[in-house]
């Protein structure tokens, strides 16, 4: 069976060797005669797994003591309102940077709960720059500060983090949350969708600070009260038991495969280089983000012409090139170059990019 080079946004390629574990796997975890899928999410051979899964995450994003992990389902979008409904409960006023079509969204819902103050936007260039912060324009009461720290579908990503002081800083990590390191410590509460870099769709990893949990509003519903997930240590009810499995092997292949997050993000930074200086001196294709605010793992790019960007998708397809149709707000193309996204994958698609170019002039 001839595998694809799966471009995809999410759910996006995984680590192969991962598939693999989980096949071998399927049907007898560790001699248990039955398979995760089936097993009581009480037993202790699944405590095991849900242990080991927060383990080795505090271990590999070196997670300070402080901080609870959270394995919950809803998706980062369902974060946009938990957020609000937890946090949003002093001034009843929060800060905003609006980078994309998450960030965007997370402010409207949290619209729906108190005052969400826009500090700055990229909206007026198509979200294709990270725009300046003047921390003059911050407010010193907000009960917290929300950024996407990398946008899946426009490809910028933040490269500093604003410093908000006694604010807490919330940030959506979905598409770019295990590619390289980062200063827990710096944040109040971080969440990501696992389909993009940590496992399959279906779970979602919320972090936060502990003094941040019990002081959701009278009304939020138990499901979104983020002390209920903490006091029953994400067992609550069934969580998504599957996911996190993987969940923990996709950690295992980052700490043992790869040898933790700043190799990562140096495969990470080998990959996107080769396709960004591909873009860079290309006569047909061009990037459409403004080159300080190049993300690592979304790369939109153009040719200019919508026929031949459709010609393009068409015969990459063709060539075993998938998902590479860029988002419709956008145009052209986007490649998804996640954690698992083999090197080889991206040389590939480069020459591919190459041959095409030649071949239309």
């Amino acid at each position: 069976m001839a595998r694809v080079f799966n471009f995809s946004a999410g759910p996006s390629v995984l680590p192969e060797s991962v598939l693999q574990k989980a096949a071998s796997e399927m049907l007898d975890y560790n001699g248990s005669g039955q398979s995760v899928m089936e097993m009581s999410h009480r037993s202790k051979v699944y405590e095991e797994i849900i242990n080991g899964c927060e383990s080795l995450l505090r271990e590999v994003m070196n997670i300070p003591d402080n901080y609870k992990v959270l394995f919950l389902q809803g998706g980062a979008s369902s974060q946009f309102a938990m957020v609000p409904l937890n946090l949003m409960n002093k001034s009843g006023k929060a800060d905003f940077v609006l980078t994309g079509q998450w960030a965007k969204k997370a402010y409207q819902e949290a619209s729906r709960y108190g005052v969400a103050n826009v500090v700055a936007s990229s909206a007026d260039k198509t979200f294709s720059y990270i725009p300046e912060l003047d921390p003059s324009t911050f407010d010193k009461d907000a009960d917290y500060f929300h950024i996407c720290l990398n946008n899946t579908i426009y490809g910028t990503r933040f490269t500093s983090l604003p410093e908000t002081g006694d604010v807490p800083l919330i940030a959506d990590l979905s598409s770019c949350i295990l590619s390289e390191p980062i200063d827990v410590s710096k944040f109040g509460l971080v969440y990501a969708g696992a389909q993009k870099n940590m496992g399959p769709a279906g779970l979602t990893v919320v972090i936060i600070r502990e003094d941040l949990i019990g002081n959701a509003r009278d009304y939020t519903p138990t499901m979104f009260n983020y002390k209920t997930h903490a006091d029953n240590d994400s067992m609550y009810n069934t969580p998504p038991t599957y996911a996190i499995y993987i969940c923990k092997l996709v950690l295992e292949w980052i700490k043992n495969d790869i040898g933790g997050l700043e190799k990562m993000k140096e495969q990470n930074e080998r990959k996107a280089n080769l396709l960004y200086d591909f873009l860079d001196q290309s006569s047909m294709f061009k990037g459409t983000v403004e080159k300080e605010c190049r993300s690592l793992m979304n790369i939109p790019f153009v040719t200019g012409n919508d026929e031949l960007d459709k010609k393009f998708v068409s015969e990459a397809v063709q060539k075993g090139f998938v998902n590479l149709k860029g988002h419709r707000s956008v145009g052209g193309m986007r490649a998804s170059i996640y954690n698992a996204m083999p090197v080889k994958g991206v040389e590939a698609l480069v020459e591919f990019m190459k041959e095409f170019e030649a071949n239309n002039k």
